[in-house]
C-alpha cells in the first residue's frame, strides 16, 4: 500500500470517526426541513458545530495520579522529568529521569547507546506506550509531549497535574 493512501485512508477514518460522533438527528432534521436537500447546509451542521473528537485524544495522553501510582508499582513506565535539574533535585517522583526541557528533542534523538550512557536508563522506543513526561504542574510537560509526537513517539504521554499533585497526594 502506497504512503498517500495510507494517509488518505487515515483522514478519512479520522473524519468518519467525528462525523458519526454528531447526532444522527441532527443530519436528519437538516435534510428534513428542505423538500430538495441540498448539502452545503448539512456539511455546514458538521462543520460550525463543534464535536468532541479532540477531547477523546487528550483525555488518552493525560496520565492521572492512580494511573501513574499504579505504572510505577507494576514498573511500567518510562518517566522523564522535565523540569530543571534544581527542581528535581528538591524533589521527584520515585524512579523519573530528569531530562530538563530545554534537552529533551536532542535526548530523545540520540542513539539507544548513547542515550543509556547519558540517562542510566533504557533508550524509549516510538512504539513504547509506557513513556510519561511530567514537570511541576503540566505546562512544560504537555510542551515535551508535543516534542516527542514531532519525533514519533505518539503513544507518549503526560501527567498532567505534575509533582505538584504528587507532592500533595503523597503528603509530601
Amino acid at each position: 500500500m502506497c504512503p498517500h493512501s495510507l494517509s488518505g485512508a487515515l483522514v478519512f477514518t479520522m473524519l468518519l470517526t467525528c462525523v458519526l460522533s454528531r447526532g444522527f438527528c441532527q443530519v436528519f432534521a437538516e435534510i428534513n426541513r428542505r423538500p430538495y436537500p441540498t448539502y452545503g447546509p448539512i456539511l455546514r451542521a458538521f462543520t460550525t458545530s463543534s464535536p468532541k473528537c479532540g477531547d477523546a485524544s487528550e483525555s488518552a495522553s493525560v496520565v492521572t495520579y492512580s494511573q501513574l501510582k499504579t505504572m510505577l508499582s507494576n514498573r511500567d513506565i518510562q518517566l522523564f522529568d522535565v523540569r530543571n535539574p534544581d527542581e528535581y533535585q528538591a524533589g521527584r517522583i520515585p524512579h523519573a529521569v530528569n531530562i530538563p526541557l530545554g534537552n529533551l528533542e536532542e535526548s530523545l534523538k540520540l542513539s539507544p547507546e548513547h542515550f543509556e550512557q547519558k540517562f542510566d536508563v533504557k533508550a524509549p522506543g516510538k512504539d513504547d506506550d509506557n513513556i510519561v513526561f511530567h514537570c511541576r504542574s503540566g505546562k512544560r510537560s504537555s510542551t515535551a509531549l508535543e516534542i516527542a509526537r514531532q519525533l514519533g513517539f505518539n503513544r507518549a504521554r503526560h501527567y498532567k497535574g505534575g509533582y505538584s499533585e504528587w507532592a500533595e497526594q503523597e503528603g509530601k
